[in-house]
């Protein structure tokens, strides 16, 4: 059994990131700038922008913080979002969600310029992507591939169970690995609460992700032996031997399963870094216009 180490690839990526930054500045580029937007004081969603803001300063990017109160209005957070997609200066930026329940998302995420999209979730970005057209992927799916890709992990011909039917994390995983590409050829089962029979679609699975946000929801005999678990969920758990009184857990159940597998993502380490840092190679496409010419 072999751990997919999200933490260090993430790293060993942003020295890469690094490098492109220092050779594209020296050459007269303009350094890239990515910001984010959190609006309330959801504790997650902090210590996540906390994180990307950290990794912007770690590769040479700038970066820029937006931080609202939980009861602003709509119409103000579509202004601000107004005015990021008209400053020439904001290569990519990112509304962090949730978004408090009296704010619209998708409304918010429409108005988003698609050439700074660098979540992804736009559905300009998004039907590009199904089209198998150049596009900003969304970053969780990226990172999946990039592990999937690094680790020299085949996908081709492979039977694949996607557990989750989510816009940001499971439809468009799916998509990516049906397509015909390095990291793709797979046959895909896109698993949801409604699926009858889920737990035979797993065990016949040659690679399982697993985004379905139940904690520890895939057991050992879930999964067949030799699987490939890409483990996406994280949740809080309380725990009596923290500290803190709780943990973060994955939806699979590693202790048990890990001995099963051939690959598998730990909780916490795992694909949460590669989230980050695949939003960072979005940005610095955004900046040197790889995909799409500036607003």
């Amino acid at each position: 059994m072999q751990i997919i180490d999200g933490k260090a690839l993430a790293n060993q990526i942003k020295e890469e990131l690094k490098l492109e930054v220092e050779h594209w500045v020296e050459n007269g580029g303009k350094r890239p700038h990515l910001a984010a937007v959190l609006v309330g004081d959801d504790p997650a969603s902090q210590a996540y922008v906390r994180n990307k803001v950290k990794s912007c300063e770690q590769v040479g990017f700038q970066s820029t913080l937006l931080k609202y109160e939980a009861d602003m209005a709509e119409d103000d957070l579509l202004d601000i979002v107004k005015g990021l997609n008209e400053n020439p200066e904001i290569d990519g930026y990112i509304v962090q969600l949730p978004l408090p329940k009296h704010i619209d998302e998708n409304k918010i995420l429409l108005a988003i310029d698609y050439r700074k999209d660098v979540d992804g979730f736009h559905p300009v970005n998004f039907g590009r992507m199904a089209q198998g057209l150049d596009s900003y992927l969304p970053a969780t799916p990226m990172g999946i591939l990039t592990m999937l890709d690094r680790y020299n992990i085949e996908t081709s011909g492979k039977d694949v169970v996607v557990l989750g039917r989510s816009n940001i994390v499971g439809t468009p995983i799916s998509i990516l690995l049906s397509r015909k590409a390095k990291v793709g050829n797979a046959t895909v089962t896109l698993t949801h609460s409604r699926t009858s029979d889920l737990e035979g679609h797993l065990k016949r699975a040659d690679i399982i992700v697993a985004a379905i946000g139940i904690p520890l929801f895939v057991k050992k005999e879930m999964v067949k032996q030799g699987a490939v678990i890409i483990d996406v969920g994280i949740n809080r758990v309380t725990s009596p031997d923290t500290k803190s009184g709780y943990k973060l857990v994955g939806d699979v159940d590693y202790d048990h399963v890990a001995p099963n597998c051939s690959h598998i993502t730990p909780v916490p380490g795992g694909v949460g870094p590669m989230t980050v840092v695949s939003l960072l190679q979005n940005t610095m496409k955004a900046a040197k216009e790889t995909i799409y010419n500036k607003p």
